[in-house]
């Protein structure tokens, strides 16, 4: 005989529906084991379904060691804003931001292939899949970066409650609780400006080489001489430095300094220099293609559908 509880217990263990409890364990005469494993085929092809759906909503979500010595940055997709607030897929999240910290994997088709760090019993793309079915929605791990440091410090900084998330890795002979300001700091800049490379070293010529061509033709139409094309052509070239590469930038907390003066100052401050070792910015959602729905004509097609 199938109990109450039986289905109760049923629910809390896979987060399925009453009556898909109830059906499950009538299958197998209330094995629930046995039931759990059919739930959970029904939930893969339950995600199947879903898979084609746009996930664009989310969180961006990292998780720093408590020594600071390490630390990791994901997105976690979903399709509404709602799904994004839900607890379950908040715990989700950080969870898989955890294990990202500890991670071999170098895709994502090898991370979430790993055993979910909450359940053993899982795989992480099981963890995911078991939630689109409880939940409704498409699901994806779309990213994930680490970082770890020996000298110095990994901290982070999330904005607008996931939809911004940065990573900043600092170097530093000499422990100091400075090194977590500064690193802050940074995060909060690299959030806030978006840059897009760390220094001048890094602008690949190809990028180097668009833009310069980009300048060249805007100086000729605005009908400047051939001799002093060259020249301005120099001049939006540091000017495109200053704007995109991080440590030119002019830091958004006091515009008086740049962030290699500010770090300059920091360095004093702490007795050693303070270098800038590397930074990752997620956006949610960004570069992918989000259908917009138009909320009314949805609830017309839906009204006409029912009669």
């Amino acid at each position: 005989m199938i109990t109450a509880k039986m289905v109760k217990d049923l629910r809390e263990l896979t987060g399925a529906g009453m009556m898909d409890c109830k059906k499950a364990l009538s299958e197998v005469n209330g094995d629930i084991d046995k039931a759990v494993e059919i739930l959970r085929e029904k939930g893969l092809s339950a995600a199947a379904k879903k898979s084609g759906r746009v996930a664009a909503e989310g969180l961006v979500v990292t998780s720093i060691s408590d020594d600071k010595k390490s630390g990791a940055i994901v997105e976690v997709n979903c399709e509404t804003d709602f799904v994004a607030a839900n607890d379950d897929f908040k715990v989700l999240s950080n969870n898989i931001a955890k294990q990202a910290m500890v991670t071999k994997a170098t895709t994502v088709e090898e991370f979430v292939a790993e055993k979910y760090i909450a359940d053993e019993n899982l795989t992480i793309k099981d963890a995911v899949v078991a939630l689109i079915a409880k939940l409704g929605e498409n699901m994806s791990v779309r990213r994930f970066n680490d970082f770890s440091v020996e000298s110095g410090v990994i901290e982070s900084y999330i904005h607008a409650g996931g939809r911004i998330g940065v990573l900043v890795k600092l170097e530093c002979e000499k422990e100091s609780d400075i090194l977590s300001e500064v690193a802050k700091d940074v995060a909060m800049q690299v959030a806030a400006i978006n840059p897009l490379f760390l220094d001048r070293t890094m602008v690949d010529n190809e990028t180097l080489e668009k833009e310069k061509e980009i300048y060249r033709v805007q100086a000729l139409n605005e009908g400047k001489p051939e001799k002093i094309v060259d020249k301005m052509v120099e001049g939006r070239i540091h000017k495109y430095y200053k704007e995109n590469c991080l440590v030119e930038q002019v830091w958004v907390k006091n515009p008086d300094y740049t962030i290699t003066k500010y770090l300059q100052e920091k360095s004093k401050e702490v007795g050693a220099e303070i270098k800038i070792a590397g930074f990752v910015r997620y956006e949610r959602g960004e570069g992918i293609e989000k259908k917009e729905e138009d909320f009314a004509e949805e609830v017309k097609k839906q009204m006409q559908q029912g009669k």
